[in-house]
């Protein structure tokens, strides 16, 4: 496997899937070009588009916060990937297993919401736990000046 980073936007809105046992996979889209300098002016180079795969709660964590546009900075793994065309061409890609995927803060702003672990399962906690959180004055504080009384 070969380690990557890279910037790009999102194609298109995440694709949340489940397997038969459950699990989350979230997949998506990247494109990203280079700006190369042509003269005394910048112009977008080649782009690439990469498929990016992110498994069990963070596959839910990214759905709910990434969609179409989104400029984002991926880190993870590149694998090849062989398939064959329905007219029977052999093709290959290279697709990314994200260890990290968030929003560039340079083209945009987020609200970050902490989402508690699980003494079981991958130690993400749920999105149903900390969306639930948000609505709780007691465990966000930033909700609201007032006590919640």
């Amino acid at each position: 496997m070969i380690q990557c980073s890279f910037t790009g936007n999102l194609t298109g809105d995440v694709e949340l899937k489940f397997t038969q046992a459950g699990t989350a996979v979230a997949s998506f889209t990247v494109a990203t070009s280079k700006r190369v300098k042509e003269g005394d002016k910048w112009v977008d180079g080649p782009t690439s588009f990469v498929r990016c795969t992110v498994w069990r709660q963070y596959a839910e964590n990214v759905a709910e916060s990434l969609s179409k546009g989104t400029r984002v900075l991926v880190v993870g793994s590149m694998q090849q990937r062989e398939y064959e065309t329905k007219e029977g061409e052999k093709r290959q890609t290279w697709d990314c297993q994200v260890d990290d995927v968030g929003p560039v803060l340079r083209y945009a702003t987020a609200t970050v919401r902490r989402v508690e672990r699980q003494q079981a399962g991958d130690g993400f906690g749920t999105y149903q736990q900390a969306k639930a959180d948000l609505d709780d004055p007691w465990t966000n504080p930033q909700q609201s000046d007032e006590a919640p009384f």
